[in-house]
């Protein structure tokens, strides 16, 4: 799905679409002249019965040099990880660092004049350093799309969360405007612009389907885990979801994880396709905006019939690229343009909570979930792929 269209100019910007189009390379100047010095954006609040707490992790894997800068050394990573906990402990969490607020809005909008405290003060539900809320809980893995940092799916992190999952929300480093990792320093986009060819994004798919299994290795090792609450986690019970080349991500790390039960692509064009003997039976949701003249991403379109496990594909009306993300929040906010989009930033986030968690509770928890049977008035937004 994003490799198919071009959107709005700003949401261009915003979001990196893996496709040799021909796209804007600068904001507008006198939208940029326009915008307010000060933006009090809020994430919808998470809906359901737990509180959520958040605590971000840094992860070295001495195992595995850095595949986009051998010179740095073991791969590195940064998370969120975000858990039930109880209620009014802890204290509010940021929604991003400022470093990688100030990289990601200069570097998609050069000559920008939007200030940090945009996304820095974006209001979130989740508290740094909360007490954990007793129980064992499935785990989810996190993936943002390519060029954008792991807080672009916070609102769709805290929201599972909230309904008893302890999700990782991983940042993979050099291919998101900057990390923030907790020494201070910020290191920037090395692979930006360099994907070209459809073996490239193959490869930066794969590499992430690695990231996500050393993720899981570390915080399900049954001595020294990297988490001080990893005894929270049910290791039986894995899921992983992600945006854009995030999603795509999910098919090789099925394919090559089976600890991962279950798989969710929000409107990623799937670089590694499904083989022909199929992902091992695993459960799969593809979820996206719909293409012009009722066209289909074909990726998806070849992948769908080898797709052998239990399957969904919905295509949500009045959608675009980034409606599956936080992003169009802080378009709203703004009161910036974003093509291609009808329906509200707050529906298109409640649709992605909605059918996203419906899956895994379906998959994962083994409860039953009547949302994803087929449409319904309540979301008539949501077409079912026959």
């Amino acid at each position: 799905m994003n490799k198919a269209r071009s959107v709005a100019a700003l949401a261009v910007l915003l979001i990196a679409l893996p496709m040799a189009v021909a796209l804007p390379a600068r904001a507008d100047a006198a939208t940029a002249a326009t915008t307010p010095s000060s933006v009090h954006a809020e994430l919808p609040r998470p809906t359901g019965p737990y509180s959520a707490g958040r605590q971000d992790l840094e992860l070295l894997d001495r195992d595995r040099h850095d595949p986009w800068v051998p010179s740095a050394g073991p791969r590195r990573l940064m998370m969120s990880l975000y858990y039930p906990a109880q209620p009014h402990t802890g204290s509010s969490a940021p929604y991003m660092a400022p470093e990688a607020a100030r990289l990601l809005l200069d570097t998609k909008l050069p000559g920008n004049t939007i200030p940090d405290d945009a996304l820095t003060g974006i209001r979130t539900w989740a508290a740094t350093d909360a007490r954990p809320a007793p129980g064992r809980y499935p785990l989810v893995l996190l993936s943002p799309g390519f060029t954008l940092p792991r807080t672009t799916l916070t609102g769709l992190a805290e929201d599972l969360t909230s309904r008893g999952y302890v999700v990782a929300l991983i940042d993979h480093t050099y291919e998101n405007t900057g990390t923030t990792f907790p020494d201070g320093h910020t290191l920037p986009c090395v692979m930006c612009g360099r994907l070209r060819s459809p073996q490239d994004w193959a490869d930066l798919d794969l590499s992430r389907a690695r990231d996500v299994s050393f993720v899981v290795d570390r915080l399900t090792a049954r001595t020294r885990p990297a988490w001080r609450y990893s005894g929270m986690i049910d290791a039986a019970r894995i899921g992983m979801a992600g945006h854009s080349a995030g999603g795509a991500a999910a098919v090789p790390a099925l394919l090559s994880d089976d600890r991962i039960r279950a798989g969710v692509d929000l409107d990623g064009t799937l670089d590694v396709p499904v083989p022909a003997a199929g992902i091992g039976s695993t459960p799969f949701l593809l979820m996206g905006h719909p293409l012009p003249d009722g066209a289909e991403d074909p990726s998806w379109t070849t992948s769908w019939p080898r797709l052998d496990g239990w399957k969904r594909w919905l295509t949500v009306a009045g959608t675009n690229h980034a409606s599956f993300t936080d992003l169009p929040l802080l378009l709203d906010s703004l009161g910036l343009p974003d093509e291609g989009r009808t329906v509200t930033a707050e529906r298109a986030l409640q649709i992605t909570r909605d059918y996203t968690a419906a899956f895994f509770d379906q998959e994962v928890k083994s409860l039953n979930r009547p949302i994803l049977n087929g449409p319904t008035p309540r979301n008539p937004e949501v077409a079912f792929h026959p």
